[in-house]
């Protein structure tokens, strides 16, 4: 099969993805396993590859996605127990007195947190921190779980550009300069970035207050698969564990505090949570086994879907399909506007982010955009701060990123609903921050 031909299979592999998740023909983990299937079948039949390579390929995807899958399944059991266990109703008095019944306030309180959360750099860990401890305030004042993973990912996308984040670091090894010297480029625009999160959170506050959103409000909100696993008043008060509040507390700020400092794997971290939590929470093998079978089912389908979109990453990354699309999306840029070449791209970044994951953004398409410059006497370290700064801004509604799923399981949203929500809202922001950056002249 020619360079083209594998280019033009992976376009039509991811849109057919995007086709079913949106039009909710079937569930994502489905989607990922059917169609990369059917790429497969195409490959090894037109004698591009064969079945031993396409399982060499599998293997590896799946390889990096199963840390994500074990950590959302003890993630989802650990933050399920603090939750049956009581200890974020009270977390949920605290900050209800602290902000009222301010809805504004609140999605405020979601940005701040969600950036303290994301200086670690760590996706995973930013919706681990952020949406267990938020989510249950925005369903008490009966606001959407969608604007809460968009103020989310609005902030991360910012917190992203420091040195540690896995983009910059990119995109500086690609430049050959040090993470730090691109960093200082990046502050500027970063400082503009974190001003429109805030302002987002303002924003859409305003917009869900307007829309009934409140303490005591009617409004109904559809909180997904999480309605599931809420229990009744007296299940609550069953499972309650008043007296150990501040036990719980402390472990979860161990947690927390390990996943950011101890070197070793996030899903052990939780592992070991999980752990201490069922012994001292709920003492007994039927107890246990009860918690456990309660949060199974969301645990296991989020889990399924990572598992799955490892394989459709390890097809395309692997067989280098992603490396084709590329070249192939370089080579529509016309001769007469390469000098604009890195609003053309910055412009673009959002919408490709969709369809590329971080690596292949970053070390498939940016080096070779970097080339296309070249003949047009552009800067590519200009190139290269619009790329990173509008695509961290789409990282985390992209399909191809399993952090994305970790997201919108735990807030109990549908990726379609997700995309939808938040992808126009972060585009826009993304070209907001690129001509800051040409005003400012750092582009």
């Amino acid at each position: 099969m020619s360079e083209l031909m594998l280019a033009l299979l992976g376009f039509a592999t991811i849109l057919a993805i995007i086709f079913l998740l949106l039009k909710n023909w079937t569930v994502p983990a489905l989607a990922f396993a059917g169609v990369t299937t059917v790429t497969v079948l195409v490959l090894v039949l037109t004698g591009t590859f064969s079945v031993a390579e396409m399982g060499d390929y599998i293997e590896a995807g799946v390889k990096g996605v199963y840390s994500t899958a074990a950590l959302f399944i003890f993630s989802v059991l650990f933050f399920g127990i603090m939750n049956d266990a009581g200890m974020f109703d009270r977390i949920i008095n605290v900050l209800m007195k602290r902000v009222g019944s301010s809805v504004i306030g609140v999605c405020v309180m979601t940005c701040i947190i969600a950036m303290i959360g994301h200086l670690d750099g760590g996706g995973a860990s930013t919706f681990l921190i952020t949406i267990p401890a938020m989510l249950p305030v925005f369903k008490k004042l009966k606001m959407r779980p969608t604007i809460l993973l968009l103020i989310c990912i609005t902030a991360m996308g910012v917190m992203n550009l420091l040195p540690w984040g896995g983009p910059t670091m990119r995109t500086a090894s690609v430049l050959g300069i040090e993470a730090n010297v691109l960093w200082m480029e990046l502050i500027p625009m970063q400082i503009v970035g974190i001003l429109l999160s805030l302002g987002t959170a303002v924003f859409w506050g305003v917009v869900e207050k307007k829309q009934g959103a409140g303490l005591g409000s009617a409004r109904q909100v559809d909180y997904g698969e999480g309605d599931e696993h809420i229990p009744t008043e007296e299940e609550k008060n069953e499972l309650a564990r008043p007296k150990l509040f501040w036990f719980n507390i402390v472990l979860t700020l161990a947690v927390v505090i390990a996943l950011v400092f101890l070197k070793v794997p996030a899903y052990y971290t939780f592992m070991v949570g999980c752990v201490l939590a069922l012994f001292v929470n709920y003492p007994g093998a039927k107890h246990q086994k009860k918690i456990i079978n309660s949060h199974a089912a969301p645990a296991l389908m989020m889990a399924s879907t990572i598992l799955a979109a490892g394989v459709f990453l390890g097809v395309l990354e692997e067989s280098g399909i992603m490396d084709q699309m590329a070249i192939v999306l370089a080579s529509f840029i016309p001769v007469s506007m390469g000098r604009f070449l890195p609003i053309i791209i910055g412009i673009l970044s959002a919408p490709l982010g969709l369809v590329f994951c971080t690596d292949s953004f970053f070390y498939g398409l940016l080096p070779i955009l970097i080339q296309v410059g070249a003949k047009f006497g552009v800067d590519p370290l200009h190139i290269g701060i619009s790329m990173v700064v509008c695509k961290n801004f789409a990282t985390f509604i992209s399909p191809v990123v399993p952090a994305t799923f970790l997201g919108v399981g735990l807030a109990g949203v549908e990726i379609k609903d997700h995309i939808r929500t938040s992808f126009l809202w972060i585009w826009v922001l993304s070209i907001i921050c690129l001509f800051a950056g040409l005003f400012m002249g750092i582009i």
